[in-house]
């Protein structure tokens, strides 16, 4: 299936010779392409995840009558620091771009 998705000549040309500018066979590109493709469409599904998670979480605290109205928010926001560091985490089962190995 894959090898049939053949690019229009021209952009092979162009691609094939910028993999030799750089001194890397293309194949190693190409797979280095799809390593990178892979893990942003992971963590494109796992943000789509957490962000489900969090509206429904939110939706489950509106229901219990735990929500926090508008102004509550707006005050605890304007106390916070203007910067605010932000962990680096990567979740189980993304590839790393590097290895081409997943954390499981």
């Amino acid at each position: 299936m894959l090898d049939s998705a053949s690019p229009k000549p021209e952009l092979r040309a162009e691609f094939m010779a910028e993999a030799e500018a750089a001194d890397q066979p293309a194949s190693q590109v190409v797979r280095e392409l799809m390593r990178e493709y892979v893990q942003r469409q992971c963590q494109a599904r796992e943000y789509d995840e957490f962000l489900h998670q969090k509206v429904e979480s939110a939706r489950k605290s509106v229901r219990a009558e735990r929500g926090r109205s508008n102004a509550e928010i707006e005050v605890e926001f304007t106390n916070l620091p203007l910067s605010v560091p932000v962990p680096q985490t990567r979740r189980e089962g993304c590839l790393d771009a590097g290895s081409g190995t997943g954390s499981r």
